[in-house]
């Protein structure tokens, strides 16, 4: 039998199998090619979400329902292909959360790993473990496993940010407990800053022991990270499939950032045309600047700043910049190269 076959179904075969069915069995030639594939094959398909729609969808939400009485007030951005599913890609999740002035999104904790990637309005917060941060455009805020956090907008704007999390890889294993606080925000008791001070300028407490699965930064200010790609990009040294692509870091042992969550942020210089790519880790990607157009399994999607589109796995990908863009974008990479599952092709680079 080949691997993208099935033997013949004979009367013979069908009423063995019917009659196995009645105790819960199934035979493994029938499904063989179904379930163990020659390459990744799943429902996911290459989309492209318009900001300026979502916004103006999130925009009406807020007249419709609190962000305390929907405990996150949040539109899913689910993959066509898998309608129903409340994910972007077969393991991660991702939606776009809206917090209107003077509400509070209230205090909670859960298994899955959360990302927030801000899009619209600038000094809301987000408080995680007993500490405050302050979000501006482009900032990637984490909240990690287990962790307390709510969020707030005392400005006189509405705040918007990507919501991203592994709700799918937590939930194929049966691992989703969530626990809500006695009040809507926790009590803060670290200074706006510490955690940065700690642990994000090339120093660590001498007697620092790494006991927590994510980073104890947990806000990474883009106009920094901005500043770094800048610095960097007088080099001139492109990656062909990549541009210039960094990964954020665990600053305590140089690994990933999130445990199950890969995080990215790259810069296209203007006129830059990436060599084809493909990798087993479907990925979400939002332009933060520029504009310009990628070409994901023989579709072309235009984007520019804000949008969000999705390259599912193992599917070829190329990116062609008009302007000078920055992407942000996340994966499941991590968790991937942790199982050894993880695969790339670099085509002809």
């Amino acid at each position: 039998m080949a691997l993208t076959g099935k033997p013949e179904e004979t009367p013979e075969r069908l009423a063995f199998y019917e009659k196995i069915d009645e105790h819960a069995m199934t035979p493994l030639w029938a499904v063989f090619s179904d379930i163990i594939t020659p390459e990744p094959k799943s429902g996911c398909q290459p989309h492209l979400w318009r900001y300026d729609k979502a916004r103006e969808f999130l925009l009406e939400s807020g007249g419709l329902i609190t962000a305390k009485e929907a405990e996150r007030r949040v539109l899913i951005l689910e993959n066509p292909g898998m309608r129903g599913s409340s994910q972007i890609t077969t393991s991660l999740y991702a939606g776009l959360q809206l917090v209107l002035p003077d509400e509070v999104a209230p205090a909670h904790r859960h298994s899955q790993s959360a990302l927030r990637f801000v899009l619209d309005g600038a000094g809301a917060h987000t408080s995680v473990n007993g500490e405050r941060t302050n979000m501006q455009f482009g900032d990637f805020v984490i909240t990690p496993p287990g962790a307390w956090h709510d969020h707030g907008n005392h400005t006189d704007e509405p705040m918007i940010w990507l919501d991203g999390l592994d709700i799918p890889i937590v939930g194929f294993f049966d691992a989703s407990f969530a626990e809500g606080y006695v009040a809507d925000e926790q009590p803060i008791n670290r200074q706006t800053g510490d955690s940065f001070a700690r642990y994000g300028a090339n120093m660590l407490p001498v007697d620092h022991k790494q006991d927590k699965l994510a980073s104890p930064i947990f806000n990474y200010p883009y106009a920094r990270s901005r500043e770094a790609l800048e610095a960097m990009k007088a080099q001139q040294e492109w990656d062909p499939c990549h541009g210039l692509k960094m990964r954020y870091v665990n600053p305590v042992d140089g690994g990933w950032a999130m445990p199950t969550i890969a995080p990215f942020l790259q810069l296209l210089p203007k006129g830059f045309k990436t060599a084809a790519y493909r990798s087993t880790d479907a990925t979400v990607f939002v332009p933060t600047e520029g504009r310009g157009r990628s070409t994901i399994d023989g579709q072309v999607f235009e984007w520019g700043p804000k949008d969000i589109f999705v390259v599912p796995s193992w599917k070829w990908v190329h990116h062609e910049a008009e302007d000078e863009a920055v992407l942000f974008s996340y994966s499941d990479r991590v968790a991937q190269q942790k199982l050894g599952l993880f695969k790339e092709d670099r085509g002809n680079s």
